[in-house]
């Protein structure tokens, strides 16, 4: 597998798509903590941080299907960076007015959450096209959980660095004018001006007619719960054991875990249908939760972290190939958008039960709330495992054609096309 990933890399554009993505993912993937700092810095309790995360979190949620549906339509570039450029003004909003008059910081958040740019699913539809390989384009959907989770072990350091450094304010800007360039070093490629997606039925449901995509979407805004309450409750330890700095180390330490199990994970083919794959892994998930319930000191809270995010590089890894075999035709960004959609939801529900779990019966009851939304996961997926069931094992090339030719819509490997 490792071969797989330099001969991926080597191909044109690749490095460049991969790397362009995640910059532009940090204000997304940082907003949870970033906002956390902000608002203790201007003296606003943790209930107001939870609510401002909130608030973002349900925004994001909102927008990143509907501009994923308006990427398929209209293309990368017209939808991406206009979205980027409006989601840092949002932000920026946030950090020059603080949090007087109160509603300016909620529109901030709402207008930085809702139009985050869907770089995700974007970088989840050109695959096919850049790589045109099936083996290759699975070892890319590793590698992308990989590398997502060194973002998430780089970011929280990024933003702990610079309000140590600078400040909270200062912070959010940086951040916020990185993902800019990212997303404009996405949207100026090749691949991504050139892309257009596959026909589609003109249906106002769009992705969500596919029921595979439905039980994954439930599926993920529980592991999304967990570890928005994670992230605040990893805010309030720190808190209690020597500063914000620990929660840097506590949700770096979940990355560094992310990034070892999606490295084994990648490492080999495993038995089974994906399908099968992801409740083995989001049952590991859920249960390398619960030893988070002892909070512990903080060197071996850091370790607990670090078991705690084994699974979720894997699990990651093999919803972006169920998503790929159960999206509808011509849905595929607004189907990992979607995914985010559900991810971004559970995220600031999480961080909106923490925060009251934690000022109500302390530090432990944050993490209780993500270990309910872990084996909450796994409900969903052994409860709708005949939904989730494996496509029909025929040539989806075939099967493609033969769809095409009668005009239905059915599940199968979603491709785009060039123009």
């Amino acid at each position: 597998m490792a071969a797989g990933y330099g001969d991926m890399l080597r191909t044109r554009h690749a490095a460049r798509l991969l790397t362009g993505t995640l910059v532009g993912r940090l204000p997304n993937a940082t907003a949870a903590l970033a906002i956390v700092l902000f608002v203790r810095a201007e003296g606003g309790s943790l209930a107001l941080a939870s609510a401002l995360s909130a608030v973002y979190g349900v925004a994001n949620a909102v927008g990143q299907p509907l501009l994923g549906r308006a990427v398929d339509l209209y293309g990368q570039p017209r939808v991406m960076l206009p979205a980027a450029v409006l989601s840092a003004l949002g932000m920026t909003l946030f950090a020059v007015v603080g949090l007087d008059p109160l509603p300016l910081p909620y529109i901030g958040m709402v207008v930085s959450g809702f139009f985050t740019p869907p770089l995700e699913g974007g970088l989840r539809a050109l695959w096919p096209s850049v790589l045109k390989d099936e083996g290759r384009i699975h070892a890319a959907y590793s590698l992308d959980a990989i590398a997502q989770e060194v973002m998430y072990v780089v970011g929280p350091l990024i933003i702990t660095g610079f309000v140590a450094f600078w400040s909270p304010a200062g912070a959010l800007y940086v951040i916020n004018l990185l993902g800019v360039i990212g997303a404009l070093a996405v949207v100026t490629s090749p691949p991504s001006r050139q892309w257009r997606s596959e026909p589609r039925e003109a249906h106002w449901l769009g992705a969500l007619r596919s029921r595979g995509l439905l039980v994954l979407l439930g599926t993920f805004f529980c592991i999304g719960t967990a570890l928005g309450s994670i992230a605040l409750a990893a805010v309030a330890y720190g808190g209690d054991h020597g500063g914000d700095g620990v929660a840097g180390y506590l949700l770096s330490a979940l990355g560094v875990g992310a990034l070892i199990g999606g490295t084994i994970y990648g490492a080999r083919q495993w038995p089974g249908t994906p399908e099968q794959r992801l409740r083995v892994l989001v049952a590991g998930l859920a249960l390398c939760y619960v030893p988070l319930l002892l909070v512990p000191g903080v060197v071996m809270m850091t370790v607990l972290a670090g078991v705690a995010g084994i699974f979720l590089a894997p699990s990651l890894a093999c919803a972006f190939v169920v998503v790929d075999r159960h999206a509808l035709r011509g849905t595929v960004t607004e189907a990992f958008s979607w995914l985010v959609t559900s991810f971004g939801v559970g995220a600031a529900m999480g961080t909106a039960l923490a925060g009251p779990a934690v000022e109500g019966g302390g530090v432990a009851a944050g993490f209780v709330v993500a270990v309910c939304g872990g084996f909450a996961a796994l409900l969903v997926l052994v409860l709708a495992r005949r939904s989730l069931r494996a496509p029909e094992a025929a040539s989806t090339v075939v099967a493609r054609s033969e769809n095409d030719r009668n005009g239905a819509v059915e599940p199968g490997f979603s491709t785009g096309v060039q123009a």
